[in-house]
C-alpha cells in the first residue's frame, strides 16, 4: 500500500476523552488500570452479578461534547463514534466550533468504521420492550440504533460528511481492517480523508456469553494479558479514530503528519473442529505480520515495538506471542495496551492504533510484556487476534 497520513486522533475510553488521556494513562499504566476497573459497573447488575469486573466510560455527558440538543435518541456507541468523529476533525485541523476550516470539505471526508457487537444495549432494550409489553410501544425514533452501521451513520450526520461510509464487523479485527478499506477508497479517489477506527459498548449480554463460555476474569480472579495462568479478559467499551489521508494532500494543506500507516496484513486460519467457539491460531498470527511488513517494506528488525492484542486469554495470548516471536524473534519489545483499559472488542483495535501514534510521537509505550522500547520509537506493529481464527495486522511508521 501507498503511506497514508495520520493526521488527526480521537478517542473515547475507560481512561478518558480526547489524546491527552492516552498519555497520562501511559505515563502510570498500574494508575489507569486502577482507575479503569475500580468502580462497581453501572450496567451490568450487580444483583445477578456481584463480581463482575469491567470498564466503562466513566463520567461520560454528552452535552459536554455535543452540546445540550440533538442526541436524545442516540444509543451510547453512537455517542463515542460520534465524540471520537470530532475529536479526530478537530485535531486534524479540519473542523473547528463545528464549522469547517481547512481545504477538506464535507463531500471529500467519508468514515470507515468498525464494530464487533454493534448497539446490543438498543436491541436488548428494544427486544424487552416487545416481548414483555407489546410491539407497539416500542420507540420508531430509538429503531434505526439496532442497524449495525447506523452509528457510523450518525457520525456523517452529525459532522456532515458526504464521502463513502462503510462499517466493517469483523469482530476484534474490525478497526484494523477499515485501514483496507480506507485504502482502497483513497486509492480510486473515491474521497480525500476518513475517519478510520471504531468501537464497542459494554452491555450485560455480550458480558453473560462471555462469561459463560469461560473467557472472562471474574472478581479477584487472576487478569494478567501475556500471562500463561491469568483466567480471561475484563471487558470494557470505548471508540478511536485516526484521521487519514493521502500524505501529499495532507502536506499540501498544511496538516500536521503525527504518523503514516505503511502496511497492512491479515490472515484466517481454521479450527481443527468445526465446534470450536474460540480459536486462535499462531500461523494466522505469522501470516497477517509477515503480510503486513512486507506490504510495509519493512524488516523484522525495524519494528520498534509491538502494539499487541494481548488480553488475558491464555490460548489466545499464547498463541500471539508464539506468531509475533517466530517472526519478529524475542528480543522485540511488546507492550500491551489492553492491560490498562481491557477488552473493547473493535474499540480495542482502534485505540491501539491511537497508541501507536502516540509512541511514534514520544510517549512511553506500554505496558510492556517483554522488552523495553527505545526511546524513539519510529515503527510500530499493531496486532489484532479475533476470536474466530482471524488475525489482522498493521504498521505505523513515524
Amino acid at each position: 500500500m501507498r503511506p497514508l497520513a495520520v493526521t488527526g486522533l480521537g478517542v473515547v475510553s475507560p481512561v478518558g476523552v480526547g489524546r491527552e488521556a492516552l498519555d497520562v494513562a501511559f505515563a502510570d499504566p498500574a494508575s489507569a488500570a486502577e482507575r479503569a476497573f475500580g468502580s462497581p459497573s453501572t450496567v451490568i447488575d450487580r444483583e445477578k452479578f456481584p463480581d463482575a469486573r469491567a470498564a466503562e466510560v466513566w463520567g461520560f455527558e454528552p452535552k459536554d461534547h455535543l452540546g445540550a440538543k440533538g442526541h436524545r435518541n442516540l444509543d451510547r456507541l453512537t455517542k463515542y463514534l460520534i465524540v471520537a468523529g470530532k475529536g479526530a476533525l478537530e485535531d486534524a485541523g479540519v473542523k473547528a466550533g463545528g464549522e469547517f476550516v481547512s481545504t477538506l470539505r464535507p463531500e471529500a471526508i467519508g468514515v470507515c468504521s468498525s464494530t464487533a457487537y454493534g448497539s446490543l444495549d438498543s436491541i436488548t432494550e428494544l427486544n424487552l420492550v416487545a416481548e414483555l409489553e407489546d410491539p407497539r410501544f416500542i420507540n420508531p425514533s430509538r429503531f434505526p440504533n439496532t442497524v449495525i452501521n447506523a452509528a457510523a451513520g450518525y457520525v456523517s450526520i452529525w459532522e456532515d460528511l458526504r464521502a463513502p461510509n462503510a462499517t466493517i464487523v469483523d469482530g476484534n479485527c474490525g478497526a484494523l481492517d477499515a485501514v483496507l478499506s480506507c485504502e482502497t477508497h483513497l486509492a480510486h479517489r473515491r474521497a480525500d480523508a476518513f475517519l478510520v477506527g471504531g468501537g464497542d459498548v459494554l452491555t450485560e449480554p455480550l458480558y453473560l456469553a462471555m462469561r459463560r463460555i469461560g473467557a472472562v476474569a471474574d472478581g479477584d480472579a487472576k487478569w494478567e494479558p501475556g500471562a500463561r495462568d491469568s483466567k480471561g479478559i475484563r471487558m470494557s467499551e470505548g471508540a478511536a479514530y485516526l484521521m487519514v489521508e493521502r500524505v501529499a494532500e495532507a502536506e499540501a494543506r498544511g496538516a500536521t503528519v503525527r504518523a503514516r500507516i505503511a502496511g497492512y496484513g491479515t490472515a484466517f486460519e481454521p479450527p481443527r473442529r468445526e465446534g470450536n467457539l474460540l480459536h486462535a491460531s499462531s500461523i494466522a498470527v505469522r501470516r497477517a505480520v509477515e503480510g503486513a511488513l512486507r506490504d510495509a517494506d519493512l524488516a523484522p528488525s525495524d519494528i520498534d515495538v509491538v502494539a499487541s492484542s494481548l488480553g488475558g486469554l491464555p490460548p489466545f495470548d499464547s498463541a500471539e506471542l508464539r506468531g509475533l516471536t517466530e517472526v519478529l524473534g524475542d528480543a522485540t519489545p511488546i507492550a500491551a495496551p489492553k492491560a490498562i483499559w481491557g477488552e473493547s472488542f473493535a474499540g480495542a483495535g482502534a485505540l491501539a492504533m491511537a497508541s501507536a501514534v502516540r509512541w511514534i510521537e514520544g510517549e512511553r509505550p506500554g505496558p510492556r510484556v517483554r522488552g523495553e522500547a527505545p526511546s524513539e520509537v519510529r515503527a510500530v506493529l499493531v496486532t489484532a487476534v479475533g476470536y474466530y481464527g482471524n488475525v489482522s495486522a498493521v504498521v505505523i511508521r513515524a
